[in-house]
């Protein structure tokens, strides 16, 4: 839930194709009406449904309840289905498999499911390129030909030059769910240090490769998670963090505590990796470790759980054992550093400014008195900043897209960078004096296209634009603003099909987030464009939680303001529907992480507001969070249930607390990943469990769950598309589409 530590991404498909589970989804649809199968497993057993016709209810597979009352400030607080916390008990895995089997066998028997992933499938089938970018004498970028599971990493020395595989993680297996995590290449752009994750878990081991001749060295380092690696300007080793190695057979739910920033100097074991710093007093902290472009100081920027303030210390390179200095020791504000010139640190900050300014501080004169305000703060706010060709590239969120502005090093505007539309931009990396770099644009109609931009005259050249079979001239973009419970404005953009007859009957897929700080921006999607195709209207509102309006917008979202996130989604659903975009039995509500708490908050709140609730990989019991992975760093977000004033807040919209029985809930498709240990999958499990065991409406409520998979990050082309054939193929058949 991070950006080292924040994400949303959707899960994708469980089961393959191949081997018996084509056979069992063969076997399921030959039994079409009334057989039910008895699962005999370590001795418990589980009832599965045939597959029904549409005016059928669901038979569920059985969920045992256990008697687990818990005490939390004098509330008793049952959990019934504690026992499928543990996703490895004979007991879960045969839930596991029983549930997936029901999935898939209703999925299996959507006609129109087939067909869609068909169109998915054809769409999905174009070069993806990435940002370039350059270290020494090379140049580097990501392609995908279209349908690869992974994208590879190509170098080339020059722009025009015949680009070389460098790393093509597609070759490490055969199903594609080794994903190439991270990279950081050395100053002399001769070495290449590389992350590998394995289905989607955050846990990463690191290797080094040679860039001329793609050889790996011996070095291998492991128990590296939310770190990335920076290399010493003598290219001799890098920096990183990892934490203790986990006890066996519990790394995917023990929780992480007590990361540690090291040195690994290449071939050496891991073993003799140098301590750098570590605070034993401190198990929450966290260390980010990056040299300086001029290679002289290492910045450790320490941050405590998903808070966004953080703190800064800083650790001389030019002598051997020059201690971490302490440069700003109080969590009170994010600091991002940016650049130096020599002793003078310049940082994007939000304090004393919630929509950010660019600060300038001279550690040898560090007292707060001598800072300096290069940039101040906008009406916008400042997203990410850069220096390119001696001057500052900003990025600023307008209403939730971006702008791009070029100040001098003094602070003073230089010019706007002229962008093709309404969109979202990323890029604009490289060094201090370089006089040309790269950036990606995109919006809900434009596929990811690269641009090469001349820092000197500000032109922008067409570098790579990719083809994608569809008519960005037939649908529209439109951005309105609505009013919330309490009367504040919220932004939504809405996209679909040109002609579009607003008579409330449109099939519509309202999605959101809300949380951590994350802004949703446009940004190109072919599963979204196939929802379109088939008539459908997409729609996301940028919720108080998220970072759109800096700061102050965030803090409006967490804690006991949570609610108002709910309360913005809600609104938003209601505007649609008397706006006549939609009804309330064509209205479909999605979100993943933390979005999926959304969604299960808001179909609990509100059942009678939505025809269908897609959740996935969604934190939905909110008392207990905090004991798995990494959970405990979203109480900087959520607040604690250790806190009796939190714990109400908390318990007050916990989705997974709030269902009642004898209410008819939203048709739900929950969609999970069994090595996701970000968000542990029990979140995802105990939900179903109960939702499944108190819906009295006729409306399924199913669970996907994932194998060989983790939170989304990572995730194979492949399954990528077989869960948008899922997720659209479920929408057709429960909104009644055509």
């Amino acid at each position: 839930m991070f950006t080292y530590l924040k994400d949303f991404l959707p899960t994708r498909r469980g089961l393959s194709e191949s081997g018996h589970s084509r056979w069992r989804k063969r076997f399921f649809l030959f039994t079409i009406n009334t057989l039910l199968i008895l699962i005999w497993h370590y001795g418990q057993s589980y009832w599965v449904s045939s597959v029904m016709t549409a005016a059928q209810p669901l038979i569920y597979p059985q969920s045992q309840k256990v008697n687990q009352i818990d005490d939390y400030h004098g509330t008793k607080v049952s959990d019934p289905y504690r026992w499928l916390e543990n996703p490895d008990t004979p007991e879960t895995k045969a839930w596991i498999e029983a549930q997936n089997q029901l999935t898939f066998s209703y999925l299996s028997e959507i006609p129109a499911r087939d067909r869609i992933q068909e169109r998915l499938t054809t769409l999905w089938n174009f070069e993806k390129y990435g940002t370039p970018f350059r270290e020494g004498e090379n140049y580097f970028y990501f392609k995908n030909d279209g349908l690869q599971n992974q994208s590879v990493l190509y170098t080339l020395k020059a722009l025009d030059a015949p680009p070389r595989v460098l790393l093509d993680p597609n070759t490490l297996s055969e199903d594609g769910t080794i994903a190439l995590s991270g990279l950081a290449v050395s100053n002399d752009g001769k070495l290449l240090a590389y992350g590998l994750s394995v289905s989607g878990s955050d846990w990463q081991e690191w290797k080094v490769r040679e860039v001329e001749t793609g050889v790996d060295l011996p070095d291998r380092i492991e128990w590296v998670k939310f770190s990335g690696a920076s290399w010493t300007h003598d290219n001799s080793g890098f920096f990183y963090s990892r934490y203790d190695e986990p006890k066996e057979g519990s790394k995917l739910e023990e929780v992480n505590y007590y990361q540690k920033l090291f040195y690994h100097r290449l071939g050496t074991p891991q073993s003799e990796d140098i301590l750098i710093y570590q605070r034993p007093d401190k198990k929450d902290w966290g260390f980010s470790g990056g040299v300086t472009e001029d290679g002289r100081y290492l910045i450790v920027s320490v941050w405590l759980g998903t808070d966004s303030r953080n703190l800064v210390f800083y650790k001389d390179l030019s002598a051997p054992d020059t201690p971490v200095v302490e440069l700003i020791n109080t969590f009170e504000a994010e600091y991002s550093f940016v650049d130096n010139e020599g002793t003078r640190f310049w940082f994007r900050t939000n304090l004393d400014a919630p929509r950010g300014r660019v600060i300038a501080i001279d550690i040898t004169q560090p007292d707060r008195t001598n800072w300096q305000e290069i940039i101040s703060q906008r009406a916008e706010t400042l997203e990410g900043i850069s220096v390119l060709n001696n001057q500052f590239v900003t990025t600023y969120l307008k209403d939730a897209y971006d702008q791009v502005k070029i100040f001098d090093l003094e602070g003073h505007f230089v010019r706007d960078v002229e962008l093709p539309g309404i969109g979202s931009v990323s890029g604009f990396g490289g060094k201090r004096y370089d006089t040309e770099t790269f950036y990606s644009f995109t919006s809900f109609t434009t596929p990811t296209t690269i641009y090469r931009y001349n820092m000197k005259t500000g032109e922008s050249t067409l570098f790579r634009q990719p083809q994608v079979d569809f008519n960005p001239d037939d649908y529209e973009t439109r951005q309105v603003f609505y009013q919330s419970k309490d009367g504040t404005k919220v932004p939504m953009f809405i996209v679909h099909k040109k002609g579009l007859v607003l008579d409330g009957n449109n099939p519509t897929y309202l999605y959101g987030y809300g949380g951590f700080n994350v802004s949703l921006t446009p940004s190109f999607s072919v599963s979204l464009l196939v929802w379109m195709e088939m008539g459908g209207v997409y729609a996301v509102p940028n919720l108080r939680g998220g970072g759109e309006y800096g700061e102050d917008w965030h803090q409006a979202g967490i804690k006991l303001k949570k609610q108002n996130v709910f309360d913005d989604f809600i609104a938003a659903a209601e505007w649609l529907i008397e706006n006549r975009y939609t009804s309330s039995k064509k209205l479909a509500i999605g979100g993943g992480s933390n979005g999926g708490l959304l969604v299960g908050a808001c179909m609990t709140q509100r059942p009678d507001l939505f025809a269908a609730a897609l959740p996935a990989v969604g934190v939905m019991d909110m008392l207990r969070f905090h004991q798995f992975t990494i959970g405990w760093a979203w109480i900087a977000e959520y607040g604690s249930p250790d806190d009796p004033e939190e714990f109400k807040a908390l318990y007050a919209y916990s989705p997974l607390h709030n269902l009642k029985p004898g209410t008819a809930y939203p048709a739900t498709l929950i969609t999970t990943a069994d090595h996701d240990d970000r968000v542990v999958p029990a979140h995802s499990f105990k939900f179903a469990a109960a939702l499944q065991a108190t819906q009295a409406g006729p409306a399924p409520i199913l669970i996907r769950i994932e194998t060989k998979a983790g939170h989304g990050a990572g995730k194979p082309t492949t399954k990528m598309i077989e869960e948008a054939a899922d997720r659209w193929a479920f929408l057709v058949r429960v909104l009644e589409m055509e």
